[in-house]
């Protein structure tokens, strides 16, 4: 919840009325970011800086809010350990403390500040990528396995049209997106670099498929299927795409919407033949918005996100924790206190942790430090604030970071599927 919170203050901070306000704070609209954008006078120029400063500060606060937790929480093995009373409780502090760090950024002086902080943005953004594509593999492998789980003790014809409508629809998405990408990300004699990432990317999609139902692979893990080589291919198409839309602006880089408008212009008007190709959209001169570009990867987060609090506690933990499980978790003195069935009083579940805790609480912090940077980086359109633009435009080393990304993930999900193969000694049940 700090999260999403703090990621809707940082989509509110790119507000026209909350950037004016912005602006009044000495000193916010000097030094800093070194932009040189045309045509815009001093005061807009300050509507690019502070939005993007404002954003830069919140989720430095967050970040460092859940980084030192990770440190903290290093090593806490059971609830008997101190620190996991902080973690699990201690709610008015925590809020005190993060509104603290977040009002006392805005007063760090600007300096290096920025510069240093958008290198730091980068490599946790990268991180965090990674983590989603490890939510994304684990939540098509829990899927396969249920609806398989599913084909084998019930109506296995159901099932399997279900499992191959899915994985069929995601395929289908995924070669749509690729046939998008060669018509409005390339030109005949332009665009190499989209060209090479593209046509790379399929062709390692297309071997991470055939591996995954190769004999070998299945001989080892017979679960192994389609579906998750579907849901890594479209992720990796997703990313392609991502890393395409930051290059810096011009034919190569159309945006969005100017595609779908331009796709429905002869379904809107058959007769109208004159209809413009797309072109990669200037930035507004009132200030930085959410672009629809930006919005798609903040939904993944969100979704990812969520996943991830959901995944940490199985079924069992939760039966637990809500009291429906067996008479163990029930306090041995609910009796004597008067808390039992009998009286209509609550009864209290037991400290189910004492014998060791249900998730790692340090990594848990980690992936919420990498998420608010992924969140930055994402609002702030992998901007470079050290770089002189001409214009405000996107920067090379935020697409390297993407397709570099992209092919991380694809080697980590090969990995899983090779593995065994590999390692015979280990059992990977």
């Amino acid at each position: 919840m700090f999260l999403l919170l703090g990621m809707i203050l940082s989509c509110i901070m790119l507000n026209e009325e909350v950037r004016t306000q912005l602006k009044k704070i000495p000193g916010f609209c000097e030094g800093g970011f070194k932009i040189k954008v045309t045509d815009m006078k001093e005061d807009e120029d300050c509507d690019v800086l502070v939005s993007y400063k404002a954003i830069y500060r919140i989720n430095f606060a967050l970040a460092i809010f859940f980084f030192v937790f990770f440190l903290l929480m290093l090593k806490v093995k059971t609830s008997r350990d101190p620190r996991a009373a902080v973690h699990n409780g201690f709610w008015f502090f925590k809020i005190a403390a993060i509104v603290g760090i977040m009002v006392g950024s805005f007063y760090i002086p600007e300096g290096h500040f920025t510069t240093a902080w958008f290198a730091v943005g980068l490599v946790g953004a990268f991180f965090f990528i990674l983590i989603q594509l490890l939510l994304l593999v684990d939540s098509a492998h829990s899927v396969n396995e249920f609806w398989v789980n599913r084909m084998e003790e019930r109506n296995p014809r159901c099932w399997y049209a279900v499992l191959l409508s899915v994985t069929s629809v995601i395929y289908i998405l995924s070669i749509i997106s690729v046939t998008l990408f060669y018509i409005y990300y390339t030109k005949p004699d332009d665009c190499t670099s989209n060209k090479f990432f593209i046509s790379i990317n399929l062709i390692l999609c297309v071997v991470v498929s055939v591996l995954s139902i190769h004999p070998k692979v299945q001989e080892h893990q017979p679960r192994s299927g389609l579906l998750q080589s579907s849901v890594i291919t479209l992720y990796t198409m997703y990313l392609t795409w991502s890393a395409m839309t930051n290059e810096p602006g011009g034919p190569c880089n159309p945006h969005l919407l100017s595609i779908i408008k331009h796709v429905a212009a002869p379904a809107l008007a058959p007769g109208n033949s004159t209809a413009l190709p797309p072109t990669s959209t200037p930035p507004s001169k009132g200030g930085p918005q959410l672009d629809v570009e930006n919005a798609i990867g903040l939904l993944v987060f969100v979704i990812c996100l969520i996943y991830s609090s959901f995944r940490t506690s199985s079924h069992s933990q939760v039966s637990k924790l809500t009291l429906s499980g067996s008479d163990s978790v029930i306090l041995s003195d609910a009796a004597t206190s008067g808390a039992g069935d009998e009286d209509g009083q609550p009864r209290r579940a037991v400290d189910n942790e004492k014998e060791g805790v249900q998730y790692n609480y340090s990594f848990f912090h980690l992936m919420l430090c990498l998420a608010s940077l992924y969140v930055m980086m994402t609002l702030t359109k992998w901007n470079s604030p050290h770089a002189e633009f001409e214009s405000m435009t996107y920067t090379w080393p935020a697409v390297w970071v993407k397709i570099v990304s992209s092919w991380v993930c694809l080697f980590l999900y090969v990995w899983t599927l090779v593995a065994p193969l590999v390692l015979t000694s280990r059992d990977f049940s």
